[in-house]
């Protein structure tokens, strides 16, 4: 056990978050993202929402300041008319974790399931909210 590190987050996720270096990206995948199929190092999370591992990863990840859009979700495919009452929570809980304006970008999914492929990991969890998907870009430390 290590004093500061939420509960949550597993040796193997710490390890990960160690090793990205700036401008890296780590995927939060929802339950019915094809996480193995993307991407070679999956560390899976199956009981836990994307929500509490993305508050707990904000206490430790430092969120790229200098590019435009350090935060990306897949944007839902045109006529699906679901609901993404998720994406607020998203927007409250970087909000309240970082001191970033909500810099949120969309991407369509095929070309999401691309950047998938060249994330640094993809944390597969058991969210079952549709267009869950959370892509973070790491920053620096300048403190």
């Amino acid at each position: 056990m290590l004093k500061g590190i939420p509960k949550i987050i597993s040796p193997e996720l710490l390890k990960i978050l160690m090793e990205m270096g700036h401008g890296d990206e780590i995927l939060l995948a929802d339950g019915n993202f094809p996480s193995a199929s993307h991407n070679s190092k999956v560390i899976r999370y199956d009981g836990s929402r994307t929500t509490e591992i993305l508050e707990s990863i904000l206490k430790l990840f430092p969120i790229d300041t200098y590019t435009k859009h350090p935060i990306t979700l897949m944007e839902v495919v045109k006529g699906d008319p679901v609901k993404t009452p998720i994406w607020e929570e998203y927007k409250t809980i970087v909000a309240t974790q970082t001191s970033i304006d909500i810099p949120f970008e969309y991407v369509e999914r095929f070309s999401f399931y691309e950047r998938a492929k060249n994330a640094y990991a993809i944390i597969a969890t058991g969210e079952k909210a549709l267009y869950a998907n959370i892509i973070l870009k790491k920053g620096v430390i300048s403190e």
